[in-house]
């Protein structure tokens, strides 16, 4: 296949992963900008976006992309070094202002993969994967906080609060950016050099609209690395009014939607202990005796508790949990049980040891009749006499 087994289709699939790479780029430049300017939206637009079907599709396909880029740029690099040093890209003259860049395409791109790790470990690591693997991270017990605000994933703010407030944060940043601009800068127009567009007239035009386009990108995201860690030095994330609604708000919504989809899970395990708890409860009601009651629990008081505590130890905490019917009836059941058992021990514990008793007998059964004693053998006549 011509995609592989020769140089120029290896250098169109680094064209056109690239070509998409740097739109991925500029979406996120655009979406960061919206966090500089209204950071409101900005933790909406992560929500919208979030683990979402639509999302993770987006996610899969641009790290395929990627994984595409980097796997075919460390192809074309070792056969470039064996066949013509280290030239990547079909270009027999490089401008004076890409020369440095054009022989050093992979150890920048090496320094901008460093940086997407420390970005992803960051931003998407707390985020979409966290959202994915455990959902809502707000209404959890454990969940972590930064000046008391729970630190949810779809909060991009509360993110950029946790990042940006650390110093060797926007280093790294600036140094990741400064390397994007130059594999980016000679990326943009080489790209197109191999598609095709390579005359005099373009050329030219496309170098400087690769100039321009990754100039204002990265200015951009130098710009937001700065403002994001004056903000978050400053706890405006965490202190800001509108901010602090929004998160509670949105604390709120996703409270509610968790509780409702523990109760579901949870709602086959109460109503088995209910069943089995009003039966029992009868029939002691109609005997007049709570033995029956104490067997129920004593038989069966654990199965039941080991089911309804984990749904108990999830609730801990929530206080939208309390509202809910099915929710509120698992720590009462749960008393119920464990006080029901207290006293059984206490019971078996204060009585005396009582000796074993015969087995009773059955309703229809009567006692049997006492065996007749054996009659004795007549005596024998003398016939001697």
């Amino acid at each position: 296949m011509w995609l592989t087994c020769s140089s120029i289709g290896r250098k169109f699939v680094m064209a056109i992963t690239g070509i998409c790479l740097v739109l991925f780029v500029t979406f996120h430049c655009v979406m960061n900008a919206v966090a500089l300017i209204w950071p409101g939206a900005y933790n909406q637009v992560c929500q919208f976006l979030g683990a979402n079907w639509y999302a993770l599709i987006a996610s899969a396909g641009l790290a395929l992309l990627f994984i595409i880029h980097i796997i075919y740029a460390l192809w074309l690099t070792v056969k470039n070094r064996k066949a013509r040093g280290t030239d990547r890209y079909a270009v027999t003259a490089h401008a004076p202002g890409v020369e440095w860049s054009s022989k050093n395409m992979l150890v920048l791109g090496i320094v901008v993969l460093a940086f997407l790790v420390v970005h992803l470990i960051q931003f998407w690591a707390k985020m979409q994967l966290v959202e994915l693997c455990h959902g809502t991270l707000s209404v959890l017990p454990e969940t972590a906080a930064v000046n008391g605000i729970p630190a949810d994933p779809v909060f991009g703010t509360i993110m950029l609060q946790i990042a940006f407030s650390q110093w060797w944060t926007p280093v790294v940043y600036i140094i990741g950016f400064v390397a994007l601009w130059f594999h980016m800068n000679h990326g943009f127009w080489s790209m197109f050099q191999t598609i095709g567009w390579n005359g005099r007239t373009w050329l030219p035009r496309l170098k400087k609209i690769a100039l321009w386009w990754t100039s204002i990108v990265v200015g951009l995201f130098i710009a937001q690395a700065i403002v994001f860690t004056v903000k978050a030095n400053s706890n405006y994330y965490t202190t800001n009014p509108t901010l602090l609604q929004q998160y509670a708000e949105i604390n709120d919504e996703y409270a509610n939607t968790y509780v409702q989809n523990l109760a579901e899970a949870a709602r086959p395990a109460v109503e088995q202990f209910m069943s089995g708890y009003q039966r029992a409860a009868q029939i002691s009601q109609m005997t007049g005796d709570d033995m029956y009651l104490k067997q129920f629990i004593q038989n069966e008081g654990n199965i039941h508790l080991q089911a309804l505590r984990p749904f108990a130890e999830k609730t801990e905490g929530v206080a939208a949990a309390a509202n809910n019917q099915v929710l509120a009836l698992i720590p009462q059941i749960i008393g119920l049980i464990e006080t029901t058992q207290a006293e059984i021990a206490a019971e078996e514990a204060a009585a005396p040891a009582a000796e074993p008793q015969a087995a009773p007998l059955p309703v229809d059964a009567t006692p049997a009749a006492p065996a007749a004693p054996a009659a004795e053998a007549p005596a024998q006549p003398n016939t001697n006499e």
